[in-house]
């Protein structure tokens, strides 16, 4: 994928090949989707699946503004090329987050696509489902960190976005080190402060270990 297939500015072979886990961060959902719309617009051009997880309170806008950036969302959700899910469909199932479930789930995903006869799926979490008081919540971080085990098996995008109001300081530096492609300035691009998940699954355990509990988000 080249900067000219979307409007979203790529920086030169960040998509070429290896993990496609990236972080976008954002300042308000306009920026959002004034960033994103052109990228997601791009996979339906492409006759690609979209898997898309948002607020539930957000779903009507979200279909709405997908609609505006010119896709035919009835069409794109009757085929089974488009899918939009409630946080309550994915991480936030059952009664408290258990990342094994999700991750296996979120996988199961991924291999929907070629199953139902699409090359490659680009999937969007809008990552505010993590601001919720759930159980198991606090975990976000080493799923995250997990996330990049199963990215590099299949040739798919995957957006985490998260909302620069919403999330604290330690939350947004550890996005930055669980992603090896971030989104920032509007631009796609490698990202420095990624780091080995297992290296950093490590550091998470003895942070935990000397801390007696889990990371904060």
């Amino acid at each position: 994928m080249s900067a000219h297939d979307s409007a979203l500015p790529i920086a030169p072979n960040t998509l070429d090949a290896g993990n496609r886990h990236i972080c976008a961060f954002f300042n308000g959902m306009d920026e959002h989707y004034r960033v994103l719309q052109p990228f997601i617009r791009d996979g339906f051009d492409k006759q690609e699946k979209a898997f898309h997880l948002v607020d539930p309170a957000r779903r009507e806008d979200h279909l709405k503004r997908l609609g505006d950036a010119g896709i035919d969302v009835a069409e794109a959700m009757a085929s089974g090329q488009l899918e939009v899910h409630p946080w309550e469909d994915g991480p936030l199932h059952g009664e408290r987050f258990d990342q094994e479930t999700w991750l296996a789930r979120f996988e199961d995903v991924l291999q929907s696509g070629p199953a139902s006869g699409y090359a490659k799926t680009r999937f969007l979490a809008q990552m505010e489902w993590a601001l919720v008081d759930m159980p198991g919540i606090d975990d976000l971080i080493e799923f995250e960190t997990r996330v990049n085990y199963i990215v590099p098996k299949y040739d798919d995008a995957v957006i985490c976005a998260y909302d620069l109001s919403k999330f604290g300081a330690t939350t947004v530096m550890y996005a930055l080190r669980t992603h090896p492609v971030v989104i920032i300035g509007a631009l796609l691009q490698e990202n420095p402060f990624y780091v080995d998940p297992d290296q950093l699954l490590r550091e998470l355990r003895e942070q935990q270990s000397h801390a007696g509990g889990d990371m904060a988000v």
